[in-house]
């Protein structure tokens, strides 16, 4: 048996198939404020030169997805995942035949959250392949700009998933240090959900069950000083309600 496998391997020819050639993309999102941003790249190159597009580029032969989608949010915009606190998964696997117009490609989409201290992100720096690579806000991008490829539906995609996430987990704290004060995770929950329409005092109850008060204070402005949390339970009983859209 080991022979005919052996056999079948040497006599079996790739060349005879379809290529397929694989990708990834990235949506990295990052909180300032109460306004979610995420990672983009102006095109330098062909097809749609010129576009606003995610991070993301070929898988190389020797790598895995996760690996390619590391090494390619670097070169294309200076992002080292790895020198912050930052939380990555798998999205989605984008197929449709005709999503890139020079070939047949099948994108693997990861999402990224960035932890940020609300004030400041990290700098962006465009590699080769990138005219630009900026933070902007994500609901302005989906209300006014053209992406790349199949981008929007993939940044919608990821949207959607961080939204639902954080109504019942704690994944909106992943956008935030270790420790952490209540109104900066409230701000997060405005950002992902784009409103402004949460109680302070409602949020606090919600949220004050999952979470470890660390017993120390930090300086707010010129409020009183905040109570400084960590997460204690990931996940939320009973769920935050997301607000409706506004029509």
């Amino acid at each position: 048996m080991a022979g005919e496998e052996q056999q079948f391997l040497q006599d079996y020819a790739p060349r005879e198939y379809p290529s397929v050639a694989l990708t990834v993309d990235l949506v990295v999102f990052a909180v300032t404020g109460s306004t979610l941003q995420a990672a983009f790249v102006r095109r330098g190159g062909h097809p749609f030169k010129g576009s606003l597009a995610l991070p993301g580029g070929f898988v190389g032969p020797n790598e895995d997805a996760l690996t390619a989608a590391w090494r390619e949010l670097e070169e294309e915009t200076g992002l080292d995942l790895g020198a912050h606190r930052a939380h990555v998964e798998q999205l989605a696997t984008y197929s449709s035949p005709k999503r890139d117009p020079r070939m047949r490609v099948v994108s693997v989409a990861h999402l990224a959250l960035l932890a940020t201290d609300g004030r400041t992100l990290p700098a962006l720096d465009p590699g080769t392949d990138s005219a630009a690579a900026q933070w902007l806000p994500v609901y302005e991008v989906l209300a006014q700009e053209t992406l790349a490829f199949d981008h929007r539906e993939i940044l919608t995609a990821a949207l959607e998933r961080l939204a639902g996430k954080i109504e019942y987990t704690l994944a909106a704290a992943r956008l935030l240090p270790g420790e952490f004060a209540l109104y900066q995770l409230r701000r997060v929950y405005q950002a992902v959900w784009n409103t402004d329409k949460l109680d302070a005092g409602n949020f606090t109850r919600k949220m004050t069950g999952a979470l470890h008060d660390t017993g120390r204070k930090v300086a707010r402005g010129k409020g009183a000083p905040a109570a400084v949390f960590t997460v204690r339970d990931e996940y939320l009983s009973p769920p935050m309600i997301r607000p409706a859209a506004e029509s």
